[in-house]
């Protein structure tokens, strides 16, 4: 008798034990990011390693290797506490503007596809795009910048401020000649703006100078360059992109060969796609940049609309998952790098997608854990860490 009550005993204590590891467990990492992460880097690979079956700069093996060190450094920002980035605006708007310009750093610049926005890290070989970093870390910025007005921007010039803040790292990534990069630095810290306390009419004033200022751009264009006998303020090549958008036969051997190519890609898979392997767009070379600019496509007409349905629910459940972050967490500067990440994350979405149908512009922006690319794939994850540091710390006030 008094053994079978030892043993009851020790039961508890065992179901007691594990139910206290279990919820250290779950306040310390949020499952519904963690899962929805792990799928979407799951997916990408069998697409990498479909495109790798066909297309030669598909190295599955280096996309393994980002996905590696993209772990290491997940893990690395989960147990690093960000409250501190707070009080840290101007230190990091420094090496913000210095990690955006190390590409034309002598001895560390490294030109790829003709563009020189790659650095080449000493010692090890290994290539990395700074820009990617610089997105985070302007998220970080204006989130520092945002929560000293405690959820309530009373002045327009306190919100000038803010913006003018914004436009310092999306003006230095325009100058680097990274004109994608640097929407994704402006939508990002906008949404973080946004959700620092502006006055709604700001913000719509905001926007209309924004258009305003869009289309001069565009109409000064050709007689600014005429002056000057050279690009000043677009490049060809994103002039050319922009006619596309408007007429895809604007440019039938250049951006709207691409375009036409991506949409017969993606309109053959059908709703269940062609298979593995079977993407006779990508595989016998009429879809330039598959494994990248164009992976949704490729993923489109191997796994059919049913392919696109799952991926876009997961990044459904990544995104409300990373908001419900935001919303449980206490520090202000942490929910709104929080937020901002979700802007990250949902304009590459919105774009890399939209652009493979035709709904936006063409543009060198990959798909978030999808695209073949260690540079985004290590900052992509890096950012999951980052979400669930917020999420360990939630309760802490910064």
């Amino acid at each position: 008798m008094a053994q079978a009550a030892t043993s009851t005993e020790s039961l508890k204590r065992v179901n007691k034990s594990l139910t206290a590891t279990r919820g250290s467990f779950q306040r310390s990492i949020n499952i519904p990011v963690l899962l929805s992460a792990i799928a979407l880097i799951a997916y990408g690979a069998v697409v990498i390693w479909t495109a790798s079956l066909t297309i030669a700069d598909a190295s599955f093996s280096r996309h393994l290797l980002g996905i590696g060190l993209g772990a290491i450094l997940g893990i690395i920002c989960w147990k690093f506490d960000f409250r501190g980035f707070a009080n840290l605006s101007t230190a990091l708007l420094v090496l913000d503007i210095a990690i955006i310009f190390s590409p034309y750093i002598p001895g560390l610049s490294y030109n790829a596809m003709g563009m020189t926005g790659w650095i080449q890290i000493p010692f090890i070989g290994l290539t990395f795009q700074p820009v990617e970093l610089a997105k985070i870390l302007t998220v970080f910025i204006i989130s520092a910048l945002g929560a000293q007005y405690n959820g309530q921007i009373d002045s327009v010039r306190e919100y000038v401020k803010l913006c003018g803040m914004l436009a310092v790292p999306f003006g230095c990534i325009l100058l680097a000649g990274d004109l994608g990069s640097g929407l994704v630095v402006f939508f990002s810290g906008a949404v973080v703006i946004m959700m620092s306390g502006p006055k709604k009419e700001w913000v719509l004033s905001t926007i209309a100078i924004l258009i305003g200022l869009v289309a001069l751009l565009l109409a000064a264009d050709s007689v600014v360059d005429s002056i000057f006998g050279r690009d000043m303020l677009l490049k060809q090549y994103q002039m050319n992109r922009l006619l596309v958008f408007i007429d895809p036969s604007a440019d039938t051997s250049g951006a709207g060969y691409n375009l036409m190519q991506s949409l017969i890609a993606v309109g053959s898979g059908g709703f269940f796609g062609k298979g593995i392997g079977a993407a006779s767009q990508a595989g016998e070379g009429f879809l330039p940049e598959a494994h990248t600019d164009f992976v949704f496509a490729l993923l489109s007409e191997e796994f059919g609309f049913a392919g696109a349905l799952i991926l876009l629910a997961l990044f459904a459940v990544l995104i409300f998952s990373t908001i419900r972050v935001a919303y449980r967490t206490d520090s202000l500067f942490l929910k709104l790098a929080a937020v901002g990440i979700v802007g990250i994350w949902l304009f590459q979405i919105l774009e890399n997608i939209g652009m493979c149908i035709g709904l936006m512009p063409i543009t060198g922006i990959p798909l978030p854990f999808i695209s073949f690319g260690s540079s985004s794939m290590l900052m992509q994850m890096a950012n999951v860490g980052i979400v669930q540091s917020i999420w360990r710390t939630r309760s802490k006030a910064a």
